[in-house]
């Protein structure tokens, strides 16, 4: 038996399709029944996926390695949130100063400990986390696809499974029906991905700043300039260090970290044993209500500063994808979550007696023999703060990109064990680029925490909407928990969100800005791609059409192979059509290619292709799914065109041996009736060629209607006399004589010999080159958004034959204007 290196292709029957659109004619019921898409890729590799089980010990290592990427900007919190709530006003009570600690407390427990930690990381889309993983997760379960090539069978064969699936709640029906609620949800969620990116443009900037400003405190007749140009090397030094990977970041700073939260923890607990115990009284809610009581607007005001105790929550879910949600559980609640609480009592128990240090209480409250060392730790542990969020921004745009979202740039895995850690050069560099302006242009930790504050805000609040969503529609909850969870923990980031917009002119402007220009390019490229998926649709070739031209196709064939790439799961591609239309002929075995890219680290190369016939022999059409993981991506793969022709030729091989044990099955039950034979009409005068007896066969349902076999065992020595006058045992004999004779073996060498020979005689690599425009009746602002924007992003997007790695010596571009 020939060992198989291809995967035949299998797919479910389309007749529920056709009873849905029975007016489409027998063109459109052809098509479904001969181009069926390629939907199988993941059967295999699915299992493989899911039967990894994470051992305690990886959760443990995993853990540890999250110290130094997830909770950075947690962890570097406590030497900003205290400096800005109480930004330019003199505190004069040591109630205010309990108070706040009381709101930091409980904001601590509700929104990162139970609301993040406890809940959200659940939500998570097959390991990956933020709003696009949200998103994602919504779209699976309701038709409600931000893909434009999405196809139902797509639920069955991705490693993403859904339960429920034909159990439609009211709020899945709602959005499926409406295209404006889907608009409006895509809007929000590219509004949280834009606040995202904000967030690791600003964090870098304030966490640097607030740790190199200690030297100021320090040595006060130092240059503020000094600190600047400090903190911009500083930052320089940081983005750099990026493109080492995840894996080798985390290594280097979860020792730097799991130190500094330790010493954040001995630090309270030396203020709290030295200076003042009573502030254990924070944990009273009252005195929450009495802080509010006493300052009235002022109270609401400090919430701005407040806030930014939490900042760095949203990166911990967004960096889920780099670690797992369990070993993010781990490190949080038994370091990060109590090491935090500790260092903000004892901040409290310090300006409890030493209020007028309330613009600098962490580098006051240190002991004068360990402030340099703890100075040199806190600018490291500032530096680790910043990657939280700038990983998360690499998650974020790699999945905005998969979802069609986002301009194609290079994506650099690097990892084999965890699928999410990515590396995004062009992302890398435009946060450090834009991280150094604002550095440079504020140069102080009020304004630039002003603008993080609403940046953090709006996505928790975007979380939390998504969340709401997900409860009912994905986790099947009673809508009365959905509404709980959105009113408790939207009522309080609402409150939060009123606070730092009423500092919109104090820099809040910044992350504003920012969510427009990085929202109108989101949004401008997903809705260009859909409109030029929507024209390929529209005007594709229909395959039954197709194959009624006859094998030449109506075109000269010449030798070799075309590789013709699509993104149609089926049909033809107006590419096709353009390229015969221009140049009447085309190669000698034709190969649709379209390339997959599955969730999986890596496809081993005997189950890299799925290959599936279009027509029958004569025509030499093939459909090829070529399936790789997320670490194959970016591997230059030399043996593409070698590896395809093996997978071609095995592929003929199976058939050919599934084809003769289904002949071999029928001659020995099949027992031919009168009928049979006498109904068969009788040849042409002159003799029939191969493929007359084959259609005659097949229209009596002797053959398969994609079997090809020889005729050699037939006699046509006499045109008068053909099969219609032998008698019923001469032709039952022939047919079963022609079984057991011929075969599919010498069917298969002679394709494999013609399709060796197409080989030799060169592969060509057909690759469409297209100029999308609006057309000439559209409005301004489609006019705006296809003919200058999209057409601007597409230009500065990595090109389609670098991301294919197609040899330049073998491509053929095919030009082609797609007027949406």
């Amino acid at each position: 038996m020939v060992s198989t290196t291809t995967t035949l292709s299998t797919v479910r029957d389309v007749e529920s399709d056709a009873a849905q659109q029975p007016n489409q004619g027998r063109l459109w019921d052809m098509d479904q029944r001969i181009d069926r898409p390629l939907g199988a890729e993941a059967d295999h590799v699915r299992s493989m996926y899911l039967s990894t089980a994470v051992p305690l010990s990886v959760v443990l290592r995993l853990a540890y390695q999250s110290l130094g990427v997830v909770y950075g900007d947690l962890g570097t919190s406590p030497l900003y949130v205290f400096k800005s709530t109480f930004a330019n006003v003199s505190v004069d009570n040591s109630d205010d100063i309990i108070g706040a600690l009381s709101l930091i407390i409980y904001t601590l427990t509700i929104i990162p400990l139970i609301k993040y930690i406890i809940i959200t990381l659940r939500a998570n889309d097959n390991g990956e986390g933020g709003t696009f993983a949200l998103y994602s997760l919504l779209c699976r379960y309701c038709n409600i696809s931000s893909l434009p090539n999405h196809h139902p069978s797509d639920v069955e064969l991705t490693t993403y499974l859904v339960e429920h699936a034909n159990q439609k709640t009211r709020l899945q029906k709602r959005l499926e029906a409406s295209a404006f609620l889907q608009n409006v949800l895509l809007i929000i969620v590219l509004l949280g991905t834009c606040m995202v990116i904000g967030d690791g443009i600003l964090t870098p900037a304030i966490s640097v700043l607030s740790a190199v400003v200690g030297i100021k405190a320090a040595s006060s007749s130092l240059n503020s300039n000094v600190v600047t140009v400090l903190t911009l090397i500083i930052l320089v030094f940081l983005f750099s260090l990026q493109r080492f990977g995840t894996a080798r970041v985390s290594f280097l700073f979860a020792p730097i970290f799991s130190t500094w939260f330790l010493v954040l923890a001995l630090l309270g607990c030396y203020n709290i044993i030295k200076w003042d115990k009573s502030v254990f009284q924070a944990f009273s809610p009252l005195q929450i209500v009495n802080f509010f009581r006493r300052n009235g607007r002022s109270g609401w005001e400090h919430l701005g500063g407040i806030v930014l105790c939490m900042t760095g929550t949203e990166a911990l879910f967004a960096d889920l994808g780099h670690f797992s949600y369990r070993s993010i559980q781990v490190a949080f609640t038994s370091l990060v979550y109590p090491c935090l609480i500790l260092t903000y009592i004892g901040q409290s128990a310090y300006l409890v007696g030493h209020m007028g240090d309330v613009s600098d209480p962490f580098y006051s409250s240190l002991p004068q023999k360990l402030y340099w060392p703890i100075f040199v730790l806190a600018t490291l542990a500032a530096m680790i703060a910043s990657q939280a969020i700038i990983t998360a921004t690499f998650s974020i745009v790699k999945q905005s990109v998969a979802l069609g979202c986002f301009p194609r740039v290079k994506i650099v895995h690097t990892s084999n064990n965890i699928a999410g850690q990515v590396y995004i050069p062009e992302i890398n560099w435009t946060l450090m680029v834009l991280c150094l302006l604002i550095t440079a242009g504020f140069r102080d930790t009020n304004e630039i925490g002003n603008a993080y504050g609403i940046a953090v805000v709006v996505v928790m609040i975007v979380t939390t909407f998504l969340m709401s969503l997900v409860m009912v529609i994905v986790w099947r909850k009673h809508v009365i928990i959905a509404i709980l969870f959105f009113t408790v923990f939207g009522s309080i980031e609402g409150v939060y969100l009123s606070a730092v917009l009423f500092k919109t002119t104090q820099g809040g402007w910044v992350p504003l800005v920012i969510a427009v220009v990085f929202g109108t390019i989101m949004y401008t490229w997903h809705y260009g791609t859909l409109k030029r998926y929507q024209y390929e649709m529209q005007h594709k070739v229909s395959v039954g059409w197709l194959l009624g031209l006859g094998p030449s196709l109506g075109l000269v064939r010449v030798p070799g192979i075309g590789l013709m790439y699509t993104d149609l799961a089926h049909g033809v591609p107006p590419l096709f059509s353009h390229f015969v239309t221009n140049l009447p002929a085309i190669h000698s075995t034709v190969v649709f290619v379209c390339i997959k890219y599955l969730p999986v680290n890596t496809v081993p190369q005997e189950e890299r292709f799925l290959i599936r016939r279009i027509g029958t022999r004569a025509y030499s059409m093939y459909r090829c799914a070529a399936r790789y993981g997320y670490k194959d991506i970016h591997k230059k793969d030399d043996d593409f065109e070698r590896l395809l022709i093996k997978s071609l030729t095995n592929f003929l091989e199976i058939e050919a041996n599934r084809q003769q044990s289904d002949r071999e099955s029928m001659a020995a039950s099949w027992t031919p009736d009168e009928d049979s034979i006498t109904s068969v009409p009788p040849l042409p005068s002159d003799t029939p060629t191969r493929l007359e007896l084959q259609r005659v066969l097949r229209l009596h349902g002797l053959m398969g209607a994609g079997e090809q076999t020889s005729i050699g065992n037939y006699s046509t020595t006499d045109p008068g006399v053909n099969s219609a006058t032998q008698s019923l045992d001469e032709a039952g004999n022939a047919f079963i004589q022609n079984v057991n004779d011929s075969g599919g073996g010498s069917e298969s060498q002679d394709e494999v010999a013609f399709l060796n020979d197409c080989r030799d005689a060169g592969v060509v690599y057909i690759l469409g080159n297209n100029v999308v425009k609006a057309r000439k009746d559209s409005g301004f602002f489609k006019k705006l958004a296809i003919n200058y924007i999209y057409t601007f992003l597409r230009r500065l997007s990595r090109d389609s034959r670098v991301v294919l790695n197609i040899p330049h010596e073998c491509l053929l571009q095919v030009g082609m204007v797609y007027y949406v």
